[in-house]
């Protein structure tokens, strides 16, 4: 027993060298198990990074005070739209890159990169601008205070102001996550985030000649870190290993890859509007009960993305399987994968419920110990901990969907489950009721297990298989 557990253990080492390394891209033969495994470590990993940096980030700017994590909170709730634009032009990039690796046409997915890119910076510049020039509007609009909104409002400004470096961050390693370099996204996001963590405490409480900048320092920090990654990004792209190289010829305008591009995108950018704007409508009604409500608020969804990031990471990589799967005309082993890969994130996100349901005051408390922020949120830990399982299954078939070109399903999905399910319901509970935080928390986990259940009957239908893109 004990060589056999030697042996497994030394084959699961090579494989997360392999899958680290990304010295395997194909996914379209072989072990399914195996292809899971090699495109969720990473995935994995880079998801990780992204939320270790964000309870990173909201501890420090918890010591500064509680209205700074509440414009950390609000700020982000806004920044999500820009997140919705990026991802549905990410999904939109990862299907169509991973369908033409499928189908061997590595020029065919240098192109679609390209417009990809481009869209990206375009859409960036546009919404920067709105940023540098409005954000104590942005912050008065979503209930800020006046004394929150002068200290906060700094914070606001650099981060939508520099919005082209999540979007291109996002858009160069959907890229990379289509054509299978899945590792290349994961040491993306390890600069990226290495650098903020090491950045936070420096701009936000001062160090040798850099001032003390407060809450907005967590903005500059992000910032540098996410646009280093960007450049490193290119980098590889350019001049990199990258199954996708890209030369100065390949920067060109192709209009029917671009609107192509754009067709599939504006389900995925749609779906995702729904989704982030339905939580910029639930902060606003979060900020109705005052800033240490809505400090817990912010800390325990912080929290959350720790685990609900590792859970997008095997999601992510069932999206590139469905891509490549299809592209190689093997839709039953696509489906496969996405089984297989919604039963390892329920088994992961199963554990991470019971871990939230007893230990979610200690956990809350260690970013902040003000016994309200504290009460509330642990209570939003424990409430939404209930649904996770069907929140992993969710995610896992959403992003199915998503990988095969079909962005219209879900954003169906979304609509019915966050705007006339959830949305309504955390108004009446948590108003009209008079359940306060409660009613949204409750409205929270219930519309994602609605969505869970909705999104499986659909994805048996089997339609999916036959989208093209």
């Amino acid at each position: 027993m004990t060589h056999i557990n030697i042996s497994f253990f030394k084959k699961s080492l090579r494989y997360f060298w392999i899958a680290i390394s990304g010295k395997e891209t194909d996914f379209t033969t072989g072990s399914i198990r195996k292809a899971i495994f090699m495109l969720s470590i990473p995935m994995i990993l880079e998801m990780l990074m992204e939320s270790i940096f964000a309870l990173v980030d909201i501890a420090y700017v918890s010591q500064v005070s509680v209205n700074a994590v509440a414009t950390i909170g609000l700020t982000e709730s806004v920044i999500t739209l820009v997140y919705a634009l990026a991802i549905g032009l990410s999904m939109a990039a990862t299907a169509i890159v991973a369908r033409r690796i499928g189908e061997k046409d590595v020029q065919g997915a240098r192109v679609a990169a390209v417009q990809a890119i481009g869209l990206g910076v375009l859409i960036s510049i546009m919404l920067g601008i709105v940023g540098i020039f409005y954000a104590k509007e942005i912050l008065a609009l979503m209930g800020g205070e006046p004394d929150l909104i002068e200290e906060g409002y700094g914070y606001t400004k650099f981060l939508i102001g520099g919005n082209i470096t999540i979007m291109l961050l996002f858009m160069i390693n959907a890229i990379f996550r289509g054509a299978g370099d899945a590792s290349i996204a994961m040491w993306a996001l390890v600069l990226s985030n290495g650098l903020n963590i090491v950045l936070d405490p420096i701009f936000i409480f001062g160090w040798g000649p850099i001032p003390e900048y407060g809450v907005m320092g967590a903005a500059i920090a992000t910032n540098i870190g996410r646009g280093t990654a960007v450049l490193f990004q290119l980098g590889i792209l350019f001049f990199g290993w990258s199954k996708i190289k890209l030369v100065l010829k390949d920067l060109i305008l192709d209009m029917k890859v671009m609107v192509n591009l754009v067709k599939v995108s504006l389900g995925g950018i749609a779906q995702f509007l729904i989704g982030t704007s339905s939580w910029v409508f639930l902060m606003r009604i979060m900020s109705e009960f005052g800033s240490e409500v809505l400090a817990g608020y912010t800390i325990a969804i912080r929290v959350m993305m720790f685990t609900l990031m590792p859970s997008w990471g095997m999601s992510n990589a069932a999206a590139t399987l469905v891509g490549q799967n299809l592209g190689a005309k093997q839709p039953e082993r696509a489906e496969v994968s996405v089984w297989k890969t919604g039963k390892y994130n329920a088994y992961f996100m199963g554990l991470v419920s019971l871990v939230y349901l007893i230990f979610a005051k200690s956990i809350i408390s260690w970013f902040n110990a003000t016994p309200s922020v504290v009460a509330n949120g642990a209570l939003c830990l424990q409430v939404i901990a209930i649904g996770y399982v069907f929140y992993a299954y969710g995610m896992v078939v959403t992003q199915a969907f998503n990988g095969s070109g079909d962005t219209k399903t879900p954003t169906k999905i979304n609509f019915f489950s966050f705007w006339m399910f959830q949305l309504p319901l955390a108004y009446i509970a948590a108003i009209v009721l008079d359940w306060g935080a409660m009613g949204v928390f409750v409205a929270i986990t219930a519309a994602e297990v609605l969505l869970a259940i909705m999104a499986i009957i659909w994805f048996k239908k089997g339609n999916w298989k036959q989208v093209q893109v």
